[in-house]
C-alpha cells in the first residue's frame, strides 16, 4: 500500500503552506480500495444461505456468502459472480442465458480474486453424495457398497479431467489481471473422518462409505492445491480448521448442512456460519484487514 509522500519545509513560510497542504491532499488518497473479483461455484456463492441476492435467482447467490464478508470487514469493492453450480468452463463461457462468463468480470486492474472451483466438474459432489447416500440406504448403513460399486472411477475422473481444468482456468485468470491476488479455496469437510453414532439419519451414507467419500474431497482439494501452486496461486487450506465442522455435527457448530433434517434449502453446503467462518480463514491466509 502507498505511503503518504512526505515533503520537507521550506524557509518561506509560503512554501511551508504548500508543503502542508499537499501532504494533506496526498494522505486523503493515500489508502486505496482494494478491488476485489470473486469467482466460483456454489461454496463462493452461498448458496441457501439467505437473503438471496435478488439481482440474479439462478445463481443462488447469498449476501452473506463468504466474498461479501471479506468485503465487508477490509471495505473491498466487490464484483461477486459466483454462481451456484458453476464449473471451471463458466469462466469461460455463459453458465446460463444472461449470466456473463465469469471471467469477464475481471480486467488487468483487478487487485484481489477469490473462488471455490471443481466440485461440479464430472458432477462430483452431486454424484459421489448421491450414489453413496442411495448406497448407504438401500445397505441399511452397513458395509462400503458404494465404494464397491464405484471404486476409484470418481478419482480417476478427478485426476484426468478436473485438475487440469482447474489449472487452465487459473492459468487464464493471471493472465487477464496479472497484478492480482488469485486465492483458491479449498473445500471444508462435508463428512468426518469416519462413521459417527447418530449422523445416519442427517447423512445417510454406509459405515464403510463414510472414509470413502472424506477420500474423494481430499483426492479434489488436492488436485485444487496442485494447480494454484503451480499457477503461483495461492491455495487456502481448510483440511485442519474445518475439521470437526462437518455435515454431521449439531447446529452451531457444523459449517456444512447435511443431506436430511438440515436448515438449509440447499443440503451438503456450507450454512451462514461456514461462509463466516470461511470468509475469517481466507482474510488470515492472506493477512488481510
Amino acid at each position: 500500500m502507498p505511503k503518504p509522500i512526505k515533503y520537507v519545509m521550506c524557509a518561506s513560510a509560503m512554501a511551508g503552506v504548500l508543503s502542508l497542504g499537499l501532504t494533506g491532499a496526498t494522505s486523503a488518497h493515500a489508502t486505496q480500495t482494494l478491488d476485489y473479483v470473486a469467482l466460483g461455484d456454489s461454496y463462493s456463492a452461498g448458496s441457501g444461505v439467505l437473503p438471496v441476492d435478488p439481482t440474479n435467482l439462478l445463481c443462488l447467490r447469498s449476501t452473506a456468502n463468504y466474498p461479501r464478508v471479506i468485503a465487508a470487514r477490509t471495505g473491498a469493492h466487490l464484483k461477486d459472480v459466483t454462481c451456484g453450480g458453476a464449473q471451471t468452463k463458466h469462466f469461460s463461457e455463459a453458465q446460463y442465458p444472461g449470466v456473463a462468463p465469469q471471467l469477464d468480470a475481471v480486467t488487468d486492474g483487478t487487485d484481489l480474486i477469490t473462488l471455490t472451483i471443481g466440485g461440479n466438474d464430472n458432477n462430483t459432489f452431486t454424484n459421489a453424495v448421491t450414489a453413496c447416500g442411495s448406497a448407504g440406504l438401500l445397505s441399511g448403513g452397513k458395509g462400503s457398497p458404494c465404494k464397491d460399486k464405484h471404486g476409484t472411477s470418481f478419482d480417476d475422473q478427478i485426476e484426468a479431467n478436473t485438475y487440469p481444468a482447474i489449472k487452465a482456468a487459473l492459468q487464464r485468470l493471471h493472465a487477464k489481471a496479472p497484478g492480482a491476488r488469485v486465492a483458491v479455496l479449498g473445500y471444508p469437510w462435508i463428512t468426518p473422518a469416519t462413521a459417527e453414532p447418530g449422523c445416519f439419519a442427517k447423512l445417510p451414507i454406509a459405515s464403510g462409505d463414510v472414509p470413502y467419500l472424506r477420500g474423494i474431497q481430499t483426492h479434489l482439494n488436492a488436485v485444487v492445491q496442485r494447480a494454484a501452486l503451480e499457477t503461483g496461486s495461492t491455495y487456502v487450506d481448510f483440511s485442519r480448521v474445518s475439521d470437526g465442522h462437518d455435515a454431521c455435527k449439531p447446529t452451531g457448530t457444523r459449517w456444512i448442512e447435511p443431506l436430511l433434517f438440515g436448515t438449509s434449502v440447499v443440503p451438503v453446503h456450507p450454512n451462514a456460519l461456514g461462509e463466516q467462518r470461511m470468509a475469517e480463514h481466507t482474510m488470515d491466509a492472506l493477512d488481510l484487514d
